[in-house]
């Protein structure tokens, strides 16, 4: 898997790079709203583009599920691409945003990679074979109380169907840990789970180009991630729990109470 990751990291930086270009001409930017608090630029779509286009010439045969253009017909390998994890952070200049590639074959995430630009962060996994940031090899954090620990989260911003759900699980845990933060970008989050900068995160209805590169990174990390019946079905339902072993049980405790029959 080495060359797949290979080109993944090529088109992760490539798209950073585009992506940096567009950071201080946001205003110029054309944007259109695709649903409720949820937009696209152009930026998005010519990030996309490149990608495709990197990952298209090395494997012509492969499919790709990609957040924007959706899906493109292939064999057993599906790249699933995220081309701006953030886009509202990255058109208001918040500066929390990245780009997310992963790769699956026969629905297994074989491959990932999450690019931060700002700041050169580059999170890389293989199945089996590790997560790193740049050179540095990935741990979950050993938090083994929810007394002290740092969790990331993410509001259910493009509906309130869920978020009454949503608020009990807030109520539930805020107490119980130092800080619960919402940066905006769940690639990210995920990234920092693996990197030890959060103990745990949770989130409702994320889609599959929102974490599967993130997802491999946590486990390669020796992170546990389930969805909310404590199941392996998240990349269905979009709901996650994830931390070290000892912090998703903590977490997920506090958070199935509150979960719904419709979050299930």
């Amino acid at each position: 898997m080495q060359p797949m990751l290979n080109i993944a990291v090529r088109a992760a930086r490539s798209a950073g790079d585009l992506v940096l270009r567009s950071a201080d001409n946001v205003s110029r930017l054309h944007v259109d709203q695709k649903g409720k608090n949820d937009y696209v630029s152009e930026v998005d779509r010519t990030v996309e583009r490149e990608i495709i286009g990197i990952i298209r010439a090395a494997y012509p045969d492969h499919a790709i599920l990609a957040e924007e253009s959706g899906e493109h017909q292939g064999n057993d390998f599906v790249w699933v691409i995220d081309p701006l994890d953030g886009t509202t952070n990255f058109l208001h200049g918040f500066p929390q945003y990245a780009v997310s590639i992963a790769l699956k074959h026969k629905g297994k995430i074989e491959v990932a990679v999450v690019y931060d630009p700002l700041r050169d962060e580059l999170f890389t996994a293989k199945r089996g074979g590790g997560a790193m940031l740049n050179s540095r090899r990935l741990r979950v954090t050993n938090q083994n109380s929810l007394n002290g620990s740092l969790i990331g989260t993410g509001f259910p911003f493009k509906t309130d169907k869920h978020l009454d759900a949503y608020l009990g699980m807030f109520k539930a845990l805020a107490p119980e840990c130092a800080g619960i933060r919402r940066a905006g970008s769940a690639a990210l989050d995920l990234a920092y789970v693996a990197a030890g900068r959060l103990d745990g995160f949770w989130e409702i209805g994320l889609m599959e180009w929102d974490m599967a590169a993130g997802i491999l990174l946590v486990k390669e990390a020796g992170g546990v991630i389930t969805d909310f019946s404590f199941n392996d079905n998240y990349l269905e339902s979009g709901n996650v729990i994830v931390g070290s072993p000892k912090m998703h049980q903590l977490m997920y405790q506090l958070i199935e109470p509150h979960v719904t029959d419709n979050l299930k």
